[in-house]
């Protein structure tokens, strides 16, 4: 009898695809100065934030042309750095605690994304990608992964220094109206809301392509246009609805905005 051979052909479906995607691009995203670089800074803000307004609090200074005194307020609580209560009229203002808080990492998430992809299309790496194995898609879903567990790394290093620096400055770390879970809630909030910048980040980062001054300013431009609703959907009384909204909200930006990354990639040229 003639023995007869099987030949098994493998399919190359899309988890296969997208695990190797994954791997790839946190290895080059992880293995690089650029994160650790990015985390660090993360880190280091909010002790600056917090022990050089405590050294300020209560400064005058005054206009030598009207002769109008502004008294410079500072952090009166650890917790300004992270977030505010809802309702209180603070969140919405325009002040110090309303802008140097733990929100500025969406802007910083926005320097690591931009950055990534940009180095992709301008060492001629995505062509070659798009050539050899990977889809479009992949490549989509790949940056958006690796862009929003990279800025909730920010977020959770941004936390811990303004721990750090709360202590050092020597600020009290009474919840007041706050509680431990409502703190919880309100950082996994945030982190889930992350998704939602990164997605309209790679957006604009495949829209600019190697151009990383295009992609940047735009993209923090609509950091900008987006930084008033944070406080919003991620006080520090957040519950389990923060969390579900900003959740849902980030994987419906994730795939609508995906959507249309990946018609750009198809429809334009990739240098």
């Amino acid at each position: 009898m003639e023995s007869t051979e099987k030949i098994k052909f493998e399919t190359n479906g899309l988890g296969k695809r997208l695990k190797s995607m994954l791997k790839v691009d946190f290895r080059r995203a992880f293995t690089t100065p650029l994160f650790y670089i990015m985390v660090g800074v993360a880190l280091v803000i909010p002790v600056l934030i917090l022990v050089m307004t405590g050294m300020m609090d209560g400064m005058t200074t005054v206009d030598p042309q009207t002769g109008a005194e502004t008294t410079i307020q500072g952090f009166t609580n650890v917790w300004q750095a992270i977030g505010t209560v809802s309702g209180e009229n603070s969140a919405m203002a325009m002040d110090l605690t309303g802008m140097c808080n733990i929100n500025m990492m969406y802007f910083l998430a926005a320097v690591l994304v931009c950055l990534f992809i940009a180095a992709d299309f301008r060492s001629g790496y995505c062509k070659n990608l798009f050539a050899v194995r990977a889809k479009k898609t992949d490549y989509v879903i790949s940056k958006t992964v690796v862009g929003f567990i990279g800025g909730g790394c920010m977020l959770l290093a941004f936390f811990v220094g303004a721990m750090l620096g709360g202590a050092i400055a020597g600020l009290p770390f009474d919840l007041g109206t706050a509680t431990p879970s409502g703190i919880v809630m309100c950082m996994l909030s945030k982190i889930f809301l992350m998704t939602v910048f990164v997605s309209i980040y790679v957006v604009l980062g495949v829209t600019a392509k190697q151009k990383t001054w295009l992609s940047l300013v735009i993209s923090l431009g609509a950091g900008m246009l987006l930084f008033m609703m944070i406080p919003m959907l991620t006080p520090l009384n957040a519950g389990f609805v923060n969390v579900v909204l900003c959740l849902a909200g980030g994987v419906l930006f994730s795939v609508g905005l995906g959507a249309v990354s990946n018609l750009i990639l198809n429809k334009t040229s990739l240098v």
